[in-house]
């Protein structure tokens, strides 16, 4: 039979699912000449949604295979649908596949239809279309009101965004708005190839500023906090606020580094990720502005590759409110982000960064996905990521691990 005389078809078949159903339908389907363009199945709440684009070798030759089809669905307690296909419909699909595909990931405590609404038609507007909807965290109880919960799903995206910046000027109003968080990345070879894990120390890794901490214990709490907070904000250079703020821990006993090390708090969900990543044999490393006495501490208690950080002059048993050696500022962080990623031979595509600070950008920028870690609103405007309603383990999303995958 000439090829223009062939059948196109899309069946959709949806109802309760139950062991054998695919198999039954499929059987079917083998019984005849026909050729399977495109299938897909998902199952939501125990119901199943099978669609299966078949061709056949001649227009007269699908009567007899979807009436057993349709007997079978009714034996099964199915509903079915048939619609044709043209050729130039079909065609017009085949080009779009390729289109540019990217990746949308929803993020937060809870996930809504609002939500789900708002972004939807901001992908639209922008002419993309969406393919695959998926969630990656696990199922909740409905009695769950925990406030550590987490909740995501994940889109699949074809098309080019019109206007990107605008794009995500808009996932940002509605992130803010909305209590969420809304990652939008190109899906290709090496968003499934990352190899290297870098993060920032204080307020990432950990939920304390260690310089605050040191500041209090050398009564200079105030000062420093303030110093603190105008340098990842990006008020001040950070190299300088640095070179302030350890002159004054001048005089401090040695002693008190343990002591504020003992008492430091892992960010939620740091030690899930950090486990997880190890598992699937993830380099993992710490760049960080703060100092490597607590990089070291915490290279021992989360099981890190590698630690870059300060270095706290000490003599006689006291700091003397200077650094040994080159300051790892911003731009140091991108350098060594660098150097790491040469040491493994891979590609700085292939490298997620994760910070919270100004003095991070670089490094966020330098990485294949740099996410800004509940971070001020400068540095989550200039990273493309930024997670900032859950907690560290929302890296796992960014990377597309579902909850099903990863240990808890």
């Amino acid at each position: 039979m000439a090829e223009r005389d062939s059948e196109i078809i899309l069946i959709n078949i949806s109802g309760s699912d139950r062991p054998g159903v695919t198999a039954a339908l499929m059987g079917i389907l083998s019984e005849y000449d026909v050729r399977v363009l495109d299938i897909s199945q998902a199952m939501v709440h125990e119901n199943l949604a099978l669609g299966i684009l078949v061709k056949f070798p001649a227009l007269s030759a699908s009567a007899s295979v979807l009436k057993d089809l349709l007997f079978e669905a009714h034996q099964l307690d199915l509903r079915v649908r048939f619609q044709p296909v043209s050729r130039d419909e079909y065609q017009h699909w085949v080009v779009g596949e390729h289109q540019s595909r990217y990746v949308l990931t929803l993020l937060g405590r809870r996930v809504t239809a609002a939500q789900i609404a708002r972004i939807a038609g901001v992908t639209t507007a922008h002419g993309l279309n969406i393919e695959d909807i998926g969630r990656l965290s696990a199922r909740s109880a409905l009695h769950d009101d925990d406030t550590e919960t987490r909740a995501c799903l994940e889109l699949s995206l074809r098309g080019e965004p019109d206007d990107a910046d605008a794009m995500k000027a808009a996932f940002l109003s509605i992130s803010r708005e909305m209590d969420i968080d809304i990652s939008f990345q190109e899906d290709n070879f090496y968003r499934r190839n990352r190899r290297l894990v870098v993060f920032d120390m204080d307020s990432t890794l950990i939920r304390e500023e260690v310089i605050d901490e040191l500041a209090l214990e050398a009564g200079a709490g105030d000062e420093v906090a303030a110093i603190t907070e105008a340098a990842m904000r990006g008020d001040m250079d950070f190299r300088e606020s640095l070179i302030k703020r350890v002159a004054l821990l001048e005089g401090l006993d040695e002693a008190v580094l343990q002591r504020v090390a003992d008492r430091l708090t892992l960010t939620e969900g740091a030690e899930r990720l950090l486990k997880t990543l190890r598992l699937l044999g993830y380099r993992t490393a710490v760049i960080s502005g703060g100092f490597d006495y607590f990089g070291h501490h915490l290279q021992s208690r989360l099981g890190l590759d590698t630690v870059h950080a300060n270095q706290l002059e000490i003599e006689s048993g006291r700091l003397t409110g200077k650094l040994v050696g080159d300051i790892i500022d911003g731009e140091r962080k991108a350098t060594l982000l660098q150097s790491l990623a040469d040491e493994l031979g891979i590609e700085q595509s292939q490298v997620i960064a994760v910070g919270d600070g100004a003095n991070d950008l670089p490094m966020l920028r330098s990485a294949g996905l740099g996410i800004a870690f509940h971070a001020k609103p400068l540095v989550q405007r200039n990273a493309r990521q930024a997670i900032s309603t859950i907690g560290l383990d929302g890296v796992l999303y960014l990377m597309g691990m579902n909850d099903a995958e990863s240990p808890h």
